[in-house]
């Protein structure tokens, strides 16, 4: 990055410090990875220079020819990987690209989508308060059983008494194998269309250690970026179910994309996806999705040695969610010390959670970036037993309930973590872990 350096040392210097982070570090939130070099060298390429509103050979911009091109290997890999008859390259981002299905489909204020309570593990796109989704649209939610568990029978039940017009399943938070077999026999019977969000799960689908719901699902959305190892970005797909549906399903998305929410797509992003779907279909992919199953299942088992309460008991993917009640620390203190001692994961509530969003009670982390960086079992033992020390250390801290005292608590409480000898020492043993597992 020589020209960089000269031209803005700023921007340089930050940039660097990031790299060292990351190096230096165990990023274990689960929606996080690293790209391959080549990857980053198509995002960074001259294709960000370029407009070209439209979609292959139907462009309102000259020049695109190569473009088209581009767009059009993105789409093809995308259809041989997932098994589909179309695919939208397109979408920004993931949310954009649920928004994107919902205006294509439904009519906002009346027609109603059936998603995974945020509380429980769902996303703010599946109809959150919060969230477009559940300001533009109604929404009812499902939730996890009692033992974290997806309930189809309670599923089937709502939505045969709210009839809606999308049910969604996929999940942030949820460390269990989707059924989506289920999910397809439930929209079917009260005529729902069926959006599988797979963004978390793309590369684990990819690699056959997380079942398709390509025969089940009308539409599959997801990320680009997470267990698929991509860009960050987003792709729609259309299944052959979907298109039996509507045939005129596929237009009607490419509608809502374009114009309907974004203008010119990011051509180097475009680009960038059609690497790293090039990528997701060798050999080696297949392996790396089977390690991070290993590796989160390996992890799970460790933790569960030192008493950890994992909300379903474990995993089947590529994340584990805690939840620290019996721990006696709050989900944003735990993960900030895990911070200090060089392990980055992310505080999350945890299903019928008491506290709120900003302090949770638990937290969520996950097993795909270490495994891109090519750790494997034998590092996870180190892992869940730097984790144990943390806790232990912070063991009692929890986060007061008024406003007032919780500022006091921080400056106090960042302060003591900073200066952990114990936290310090791990996150020393850490980065002489990393030295031997360099990035892609």
């Amino acid at each position: 990055m020589s020209q960089l350096k000269n031209s803005d040392p700023q921007v340089f210097e930050l940039i660097k410090e990031e790299e060292i982070r990351q190096k230096e570090v165990l990023e274990m939130i689960p929606s996080e990875n690293y790209t391959s070099a080549a990857v980053m060298e198509a995002l960074g390429s001259v294709l960000t220079n370029k407009y070209s509103e439209g979609y292959p050979k139907k462009r309102y911009y000259q020049g695109n020819k190569i473009v088209d091109s581009v767009e059009t290997l993105a789409q093809e890999r995308a259809k041989k990987l997932f098994g589909v008859p179309y695919v939208n390259v397109q979408p920004y981002s993931g949310s954009p690209a649920n928004a994107e299905i919902y205006m294509s489909l439904l009519e906002p204020l009346k027609d109603k989508i059936m998603g995974l309570s945020l509380a429980f593990g769902g996303h703010l796109t599946h109809g959150a308060p919060v969230s477009f989704s559940g300001k533009y649209f109604k929404t009812v939610a499902y939730e996890l059983s009692e033992h974290g568990l997806l309930d189809y029978d309670k599923i089937f039940e709502i939505a045969k008494s709210e009839r809606p017009k999308i049910i969604v399943c996929g999940a942030t938070a949820y460390p269990r194998i989707i059924d989506f077999k289920k999910f397809g026999e439930i929209a079917d019977e009260v005529e729902a269309f069926l959006l599988a969000d797979i963004s978390h799960i793309a590369g684990l689908i990819v690699a056959g250690v997380h079942p398709s719901p390509a025969p089940y699902a009308d539409i599959i959305m997801t990320t680009t970026h997470k267990t698929l190892r991509g860009p960050r970005g987003a792709m729609i797909m259309v299944t052959e179910k979907g298109l039996l549906e509507d045939t005129e399903l596929a237009e009607k998305i490419d509608k809502a994309v374009f114009p309907g929410f974004q203008g010119g797509p990011h051509d180097n992003q475009t680009a960038a996806i059609a690497v790293a779907l090039e990528e997701a279909g060798k050999p080696e992919f297949q392996k790396y999705g089977q390690q991070v199953v290993k590796n989160a299942k390996a992890l799970a088992l460790e933790l569960k040695k030192f008493d950890f309460d994992m909300v379903s008991g474990g995993t089947d993917n590529h994340l584990i969610l805690i939840d620290l009640g019996s721990k006696k620390v709050n989900g944003a203190v735990a993960a900030y010390a895990l911070e200090v001692a060089g392990i980055v994961v992310n505080k999350n509530a945890v299903p019928n959670d008491t506290m709120p969003p900003f302090y949770p009670s638990g937290i969520r982390l996950g097993t795909p970036a270490i495994t891109t960086r090519g750790m494997k079992e034998r590092e996870m033992v180190k892992i869940a037993a730097w984790i144990n020390t943390v806790l232990n250390e912070v063991h009692g801290e929890q986060v007061p309930d008024t406003k007032e005292t919780r500022s006091a608590f921080w400056k106090i409480f960042r302060t003591k973590a900073k200066e952990n000898e114990n936290l310090l020492k791990i996150a020393g043993e850490i980065k002489e872990l990393t030295q031997k597992f360099p990035l892609p």
